[in-house]
């Protein structure tokens, strides 16, 4: 049986990374795909591990070699996910998660509508602008351009499957964690196995009084 695509979108500071992180650690055959991008490493990071940093002729190069399950310009950087590593997880029934921008999300369930949608949204702005200058990763003008528009990303949650709000990383972390192993138990991923336990219930196999 093959793995869910679960693929995981908020606004910059949305805490998405933090309970990703989290539910790697917790639940088992999940996997996570290191996206692509051209923007620069932040202090702490590590390429391989959080995204494998390029620069934009690289990305081209990647565009050019049909590298990407999709890719996105977002707050002026560019992004892809590496339709290699997806495909192999799934196919050895590993789940996968994808940790991309709404662009990103949009473009992926258009070509695998199969694939789950969950939403991290913030309690407030205010306390995702607090966020963003807690983390001071950006410049103040990139601080500026993420909050811009991290007012049209949180519209983007009527199209995702389920919303998370992460206002307490444990509470919110247990809802991401319930919903991953929901989906495993969703009937049409469970025909394999209910199928293998009707096969039990054969009328030439019961047994009669008296025998």
């Amino acid at each position: 049986m093959k793995g869910n695509l679960i693929i995981i979108s908020s606004p910059s500071g949305g805490g998405k990374g933090t309970l990703i992180k989290e539910v790697l650690e917790s639940v088992s055959n999940i996997g996570y795909s290191v996206s692509y991008t051209t923007r620069a490493m932040r202090e702490g990071e590590e390429n391989g591990r959080d995204y494998f940093f390029v620069s934009r002729a690289e990305f081209s190069g990647l565009i050019e070699a049909a590298e990407f399950l999709e890719f996105a310009e977002v707050h002026g950087n560019l992004y892809g996910t590496s339709v290699n590593r997806v495909q192999q997880e799934i196919s050895s029934g590993n789940d996968v998660i994808l940790e991309i921008d709404v662009q990103g999300a949009e473009s992926i369930r258009r070509k695998m509508p199969e694939s789950v949608g969950i939403f991290i949204l913030p309690p407030s702005f205010e306390i995702l602008r607090q966020r963003l200058i807690a983390r001071a990763t950006e410049h103040p003008a990139d601080l500026s351009l993420r909050l811009r528009n991290s007012i049209n990303e949180v519209r983007q949650y009527e199209y995702f499957d389920y919303i998370v709000v992460n206002d307490e990383v444990k509470r919110a972390t247990g809802d991401l964690q319930n919903i991953v192993l929901a989906e495993r138990l969703r009937r049409v991923r469970q025909i394999e196995v209910a199928q293998g336990i009707l096969d039990s219930f054969d009328v030439s196999k019961l047994i009669t009084p008296g025998d």
